[in-house]
């Protein structure tokens, strides 16, 4: 909307120019009273001759009071036709109320008694004054300073003494203090009191800055007390203000007290960044000082625009618009239906890198604070808001933000800053081919880029957020939508699909779905399926995970954690550095980075006791199709009363539910064969051994090591060496079997 406004004040002081013209009308009808004086001169002069009178003064009052003076300095009644001449007249108007001192004068004029008509030949000069301390001063007495009168200059006026009426063809020029013009044509109608100004109204400002004033034609009437200006049009620089009609409202004193322009209100401001705005109707009121507006409406329809880099459109079923006391707005009211668009570019504005998306906001009404009277420096809404980020192309996604109020700043180039919302705070997005992502809290802060588009956005207070099957809940959330990246704090949590994850900082790529965790994650997987082929992972119940970090990758459904790393399911545990989770595979790779990996699972002897088994590596990887536990690295396996170290162990599970002979602890992963390579130390109280491969069996609770020169010691009996050595844990059975070109086989009992 154009805040240039202030410039229809000088219009306004114009108009009320034109006024003063009713003055000139009031001095017809006086003219008309005094007609009976006209008549009683020739009888004074001898009507049978021509007759001459040098100086005269002729006066009507009323209660006291002196309406009008008639002055002359020569006056001749001729036989012919009853004819009479006056020169050099000057007829002084006081009015009823003594208000006034207006005086009307010329050199030459003509009455004829048979028509009644009055005829000023050639030149007619008026100067309108008024004089609101009239009634206190002596009868006639004159004004104690002549207060920069209004002087209207015209020739022909003819004034019918029977109908009270006058009128002249002729040109009028007008000048005052702060403006000079001219019309065409005047009527005067005594009955209605009514001035009309025929055509070609043309007022120009004498001030510093030039403004006109122009009309097709002028009405000024007494009851009711106004002037009404047809086709009116005020042009002042590089702007524009025109309508059909105008009413321009007098107080008793003949100044303006408001003007109606109605009937398709147009305004232009020409420029770099032009104005143009339309309304059904307007409304101006000036103050009391009759040096500016107080307030300006439009209504009806009103339709605004700017150009520029940064285009922008209003529409509104109203806007009002109050000034401060230098006559500069301060405030811009718009209600009923409110739409402001900050529009697109233009495609030279968006290559130097301006953006070309639009913002649209729109409320039930909106308060625009002018800084100055030059610069929006903030608005608020009333009544609930809407704000729409339009996209830039048909790919990128609508942006709609509701709330129960919103506050905004503006930039020195009145273009958004910052917008604050609550309470009650919505967020909608959509995207071709994409589900809707909804947000709500109680507040919303967006902040602007220099080049248009929004920046960021922070919403506060009971935070939700849904897309799609994933959601998500914290106390605080900002959004950038040039990464389209989302940062939850305050108790964030994330569900998605089954998953949810908790931690003191969660990060989300809206476009990608990624997400990192950081601060005290814990993620839990739940809504699992039981794999009846599986193992470690394999159960229905909630696989739990904690770490310091974590990165999940939603396409791949696959998460990294870490910084102390804890993933079980059950009683099946797995604690690193880092790990790596598939969860449609359910598979891990876990990492030690410097410090063990440490797995737990469990082994079921004969009688059905379970028994812990522990396991420490520098690496695991574990996919539970397979039911194979990969350790790397330094791996060290604790039973009850063994332990095994190699370069390289599998583990090879039961499958899930199912334990050696029918014996199963359900959600435990089981121990069904372990197989260790490089460096084999097996150590059992009294007992160790050493090899290259070990087999372990679960169910007949069976060693077998061989490659290399595999050896056990015992404590009592001494070392026992073979190709391969089996042996039993729970009894002192030991079978050696050498090479094929000399099978030995060794059975010995060590006494303990």
């Amino acid at each position: 909307m154009p805040l240039a406004i202030p410039r229809l004040r000088r219009w306004l002081v114009l108009a009320a120019g034109l006024l003063c013209l009713v003055v000139a009308g009031a001095y017809i009808h006086r003219r008309r009273q005094v007609r009976d004086v006209f008549k009683q001169i020739p009888g004074k002069m001898n009507l049978d001759i021509q007759q001459t009178a040098e100086g005269f003064k002729v006066s009507k009052s009323d209660q006291g009071r002196t309406l009008f003076t008639v002055q002359a300095s020569k006056a001749v009644q001729f036989k012919t036709g009853g004819k009479a001449e006056l020169h050099h007249v000057t007829i002084i108007l006081y009015g009823r109320d003594a208000s006034r001192y207006d005086q009307i004068y010329g050199d030459d004029f003509a009455y004829d008694p048979q028509t009644g008509d009055v005829t000023a030949k050639g030149e007619v000069r008026i100067d309108l004054e008024a004089n609101p301390e009239g009634i206190l001063q002596p009868d006639q007495a004159k004004p104690e300073g002549m207060k920069n009168p209004i002087h209207l200059v015209t020739s022909n006026l003819l004034f019918n003494q029977k109908t009270g009426n006058a009128f002249t063809p002729a040109k009028v020029e007008l000048q005052m203090p702060q403006a000079s013009g001219s019309a065409v044509g005047v009527h005067y109608a005594a009955k209605d009191n009514v001035l009309t100004l025929d055509s070609h109204l043309d007022l120009a400002l004498t001030g510093a800055r030039k403004a006109t004033l122009q009309a097709s034609r002028g009405v000024i009437s007494k009851d009711p007390r106004q002037v009404v200006l047809e086709e009116p049009k005020l042009t002042q620089g590089p702007q524009r203000m025109e309508a059909h009609r105008a009413i321009l409202f007098l107080r008793e004193d003949n100044t303006v007290d408001h003007v109606v322009a109605s009937d398709d209100v147009r305004v232009q401001v020409a420029g770099n960044s032009p104005i143009t705005a339309r309304a059904s109707r307007a409304e101006f009121v000036l103050n009391e000082a009759q040096d500016g507006i107080s307030r300006a409406l439009f209504q009806g329809d009103v339709q605004g625009e700017t150009g520029g880099e940064r285009p922008s459109r209003i529409s509104a079923g109203r806007v009002q618009l109050d000034f401060s006391g230098r006559n500069e707005v301060s405030r811009v009211r718009i209600d009923q239906n409110v739409r402001l668009i900050d529009g697109s570019a233009p495609p030279d504005a968006v290559a130097q890198g301006v953006s070309n998306q639009q913002v649209e906001v729109a409320a039930p009404a909106m308060d625009l604070y002018v800084a100055q009277g030059k610069r929006l420096d903030h608005a608020e809404t009333s009544g609930g808001g809407r704000i729409t980020i339009l996209p830039s192309s048909s790919k990128d996604a609508t942006t709609v933000i509701t709330a129960g109020n919103f506050q905004a700043k503006f930039d020195a180039h009145r273009g958004l800053s910052s917008v604050h919302g609550a309470p009650d705070v919505k967020v909608v997005s959509t995207s071709p081919d994409q589900p809707e992502r909804t947000s709500s809290s109680q507040q919303i802060d967006a902040t602007f880029r220099a080049a248009g588009g929004i920046d960021s956005m922070v919403q506060q207070g009971n935070f939700t957020y849904f897309d799609g099957e994933r959601q998500a809940r914290a106390e605080r959330a900002r959004f950038t939508p040039g990464d389209q990246v989302l940062v939850l704090t305050g108790s964030p949590r994330i569900t998605d699909n089954g998953l949810a994850t908790t931690a003191d900082t969660l990060c989300m790529n809206r476009a990608t779905g990624d997400a990192v965790a950081e601060g005290n994650v814990k993620t839990t997987y739940s809504d699992l399926r039981e794999q009846p082929n599986g193992a470690l992972l394999a159960g229905a119940s909630p696989i739990h995970v904690t770490a310091r970090t974590m990165t999940a990758h939603r396409n791949s459904a696959t998460a990294t954690y870490t910084g102390d790393v804890r993933l079980w399911q059950d009683a099946n545990v797995v604690e690193a550095t880092n790990v790596d989770f598939d969860r449609d595979h359910r598979s891990v790779v876990a990492r030690g980075n410097g410090r063990p990996v440490s797995t737990a699972l469990i082994q079921i002897g004969k009688n059905g006791k379970a028994t812990p088994i522990s396991i420490t590596s520098t690496r695991l990887t574990y996919t539970d199709d397979e039911r194979r536990a990969h350790f790397e690295g330094g791996v060290t396996t604790r039973g009850a009363d063994v332990s095994v170290t190699a370069d390289h162990v599998d583990a090879y599970l039961a499958p899930r539910g199912h334990g050696p002979a029918g014996h199963g602890l359900k959600g435990q992963g089981q121990l069904e064969r372990l197989v260790a390579q490089g460096n084999v130390v097996v150590q059992e109280p009294g007992r160790k051994a050493v090899g290259d491969l070990l087999t372990y069996s679960v169910a007949d609770d069976k060693f077998v090591l061989s490659g290399g020169t595999p050896s056990i010691f015992d404590a009592e009996r001494g070392k026992i060496r073979g190709d391969s050595l089996t042996f039993f844990r729970h009894d002192d059975r030991v079978l050696v079997e050498g090479k094929d070109s000399s099978p030995t086989v060794t059975q010995t009992r060590v006494a303990r």
